[in-house]
């Protein structure tokens, strides 16, 4: 059973930037593991963020809307799986989950009813 661990998230003011975390709890991330973020706003459904796909040599996708402003990477490890989030805007305020599934094809990428591990979640507010 695969345990993710999510921590960083806070309070910013906009243009700030925070670093979430996604820790795989006492293991490490298989080859063929896919990790994501997630968030969900208030009132909202659940959104796709990024995703590491690791079965096309580990490269990265984002919703075309966050290109430049977040990155997804994971440490040399592969126990953690971060989400850097840049300038960041009150539209960026969500849970965001971090989800991993070992199984997943690159079609499925952007949706959250395809992974079988989630977090718990962490809050990230962007107010003034």
């Amino acid at each position: 059973q695969l345990q993710l661990v999510e921590s960083g998230g806070g309070s910013v003011q906009p243009g700030g930037s925070l670093r979430l975390s996604c820790a795989a709890s006492g293991r490490t991330f298989s080859s063929d593991t896919t990790v994501a973020w997630f968030r969900q706003p208030p009132g909202k459904e659940r959104e796709f963020v990024a995703a590491i796909f690791r079965r096309n040599a580990g490269r990265t996708y984002y919703d075309d809307s966050l290109k430049g402003r977040f990155t997804i990477s994971s440490d040399n490890a592969k126990t953690t799986v971060f989400l850097q989030m840049n300038s960041l805007k009150p539209e960026d305020t969500a849970v965001y989950y971090c989800a991993a599934d070992r199984r997943l094809i690159l079609s499925s990428l952007r949706f959250p009813n395809e992974y079988d591990y989630w977090g718990q979640g962490t809050q990230v507010t962007v107010s003034s």
